[in-house]
């Protein structure tokens, strides 16, 4: 219980970390926020209007506690303040705990705030909308590394040292050589384009598609297919690599060779006793990979044209939408922390000999 406790304690403090860093890294850049809202207009009046609102007449420090009470799920919000009060428009979801004639304590969920360049749409909204096409993606990638890296990684450790373990050796040391956004550009180029009338794949596309009519959303499953393969070849190499390495190591402890001794075949062996025993740290490379794909998909989402948060990102970026840039920071940095937690977790649920580390 006491190892749970410091685990939160440590990933609360690498998300205030992260928190602090992203925002004055962003806050600090020659960029007047208001203008962006109003679209470059020339309103002075206007533009004094929408500092005021969102507090961007203030100092850089005053306008970081503001951020971080937003943040935080116990907050303080003046109820004098129209434009600071808790129950001000709707922008709070939660109720509250302490309420007086100034202000009001409560318990809400996080506020990221609005876009700048999408009409005032809540962050989380763009959020909501862009998560789940990235979570299946990396969940359609995780599931074919598994699956391949595996097999192959089995086959490897059989034949090891043939021509059969060195060509699977070759090819795993290329897939973790070549970058993601170079293996996309040639996937989509040659099989979206090149031989897209073979394939039926497209060089770009979503999980969704509207209709001729623009009147129903239609599922586009073959749209996943090259963007799952792209961002799965490389975690494929790595899983052939570490589950051949371990299950060789398994191959030869002495219980193994017991089993051998009573008759059993290598088929037997492999299945019955090394395999389970040698999956430990392709378990971790598989849980690293997959919290490193929701952050690590943004090239292979921008170049086949995927909705997902990577793709929003780059588009924020461009366009320099602030909050977009750090709602999307904080929620892959936070779905990263939860996966190892949760994976340690698994770990003393599956072997009690593991404690929780720092």
């Amino acid at each position: 219980m006491l190892s749970i406790i410091s685990k939160l304690f440590y990933s609360f403090l690498t998300l205030f970390g992260v928190v602090t860093i992203i925002f004055f890294l962003f806050n600090v850049l020659p960029v007047d926020p208001a203008q962006m809202m109003v679209d470059q207009q020339e309103d002075s009046q206007q533009l004094e209007q929408i500092k005021k609102k969102y507090g961007f007449d203030l100092p850089i420090l005053s306008q970081y506690l503001l951020y971080l009470n937003d943040l935080s799920p116990l907050s303080y919000h003046s109820v004098n303040n129209e434009d600071l009060s808790f129950f001000s428009k709707n922008k709070y979801f939660g109720f509250s705990l302490v309420k007086t004639s100034n202000f009001v304590v409560a318990i809400k969920f996080p506020h990221l705030r609005t876009s700048y360049q999408k009409r005032g749409k809540k962050v989380s909204k763009v959020i909501s909308e862009t998560l789940p096409n990235t979570i299946v993606l990396a969940i359609s990638a995780i599931s074919i590394s598994v699956f391949f890296g595996l097999i192959l990684g089995v086959i490897s450790a059989v034949y090891f040292n043939t021509w059969i373990d060195r060509w699977l050796q070759l090819l795993s040391t290329l897939g973790m050589s070549v970058p993601s956004f170079f293996s996309a550009i040639l996937f989509s180029w040659f099989f979206g384009f090149l031989y897209h009338q073979t394939t039926g794949l497209n060089m770009t596309g979503s999980l969704y598609q509207m209709d001729d009519y623009g009147e129903e959303r239609l599922i586009m499953l073959k749209n996943l297919i090259l963007p799952s393969i792209v961002l799965g070849i490389r975690p494929i190499a790595v899983i052939i690599q570490l589950f051949r390495s371990s299950l060789l190591d398994v191959l030869s402890q002495d219980y193994i060779k017991t089993a051998f001794s009573k008759g059993l075949s290598k088929v037997e062996v492999i299945y019955r006793h090394a395999i389970k025993n040698a999956l430990n740290p392709v378990i971790t490379a598989i849980s690293g990979w997959f919290a490193s794909m929701l952050a690590g998909s943004v090239f292979v989402e921008y170049i086949f044209g995927w909705k997902g948060m990577g793709k929003e990102i780059v588009n924020s970026i461009n366009t320099l939408d602030i909050p977009v840039i750090i709602g999307i920071v904080l929620t892959v940095s936070t779905l990263f922390i939860t996966i190892n937690i949760l994976l340690d977790l698994i770990y003393t649920l599956l072997d009690p000999n593991i404690k929780l580390t720092n």
